[in-house]
């Protein structure tokens, strides 16, 4: 849609500019008001094109990314309700689970842990944004151990062959963030 609004607002822009120069030639250079006129005209269609474009673009960028900081606010963020202490073999040189399996789905954390990813989305069309939730539950019980909520935004640029920019917060990567948090190295010294 935003597409077809580039090339629409491009379209009229291209129309008035050739109006505007087709007029001035007939009107006489001597003239002190035509020019002003002209001057004033061109600068009127100017800022209408370019605040047009400057919405279509930054503002609705600048719009839906004051929207992710507002949520990211209230509920955004890694929120933990209970810390598992293992072993250190089952941690990485990083401090990282070495037992995380993405691929597995709710079983990414093993026999023992329930792992669920959730996708709200608020905004289908460019800039597209959304609400992502990681949960973590003990399988024994259900009891929720912690969450981790990001919200983002992507693209909302002006169309062309780049890459289109993006924005969440918080800006640490939530699933690390969220098992680094729930679990926990042992404290107990092997002798």
């Amino acid at each position: 849609m935003s597409g077809i609004y580039v090339l629409v607002v491009f379209g009229i822009w291209l129309l008035a500019s050739w109006m505007i120069i087709h007029f001035w030639r007939r009107w006489q250079p001597s003239d002190q008001k035509k020019k002003i006129l002209r001057l004033a005209l061109g600068i009127l269609i100017f800022s209408v094109w370019f605040g047009g474009t400057f919405w279509m673009v930054a503002g609705k960028k600048m719009y839906w990314d004051a929207k992710v900081r507002e949520w990211c606010a209230k509920d955004g963020g890694v929120t933990v309700y209970e810390t598992i202490e293992l072993p250190a073999e089952m941690f990485n040189e990083w401090g990282q689970p070495n037992f995380y399996r993405p691929t597995q789905d709710e079983n990414a954390l093993g026999d023992g842990y329930v792992f669920v990813e959730q996708k709200k989305i608020y905004r289908m069309t460019s800039p597209h944004v959304s609400k992502r939730v990681y949960t973590v539950f003990r399988k024994a019980d259900h009891k929720l151990l912690g969450k981790s909520v990001i919200y983002g935004r992507g693209g909302g640029d002006f169309p062309g062959p780049w890459h289109g920019s993006s924005f969440s917060c918080p800006k640490h990567p939530p699933i690390l963030s969220l098992f680094s948090k729930i679990f926990q190295k042992s404290k107990e010294n092997k002798e």
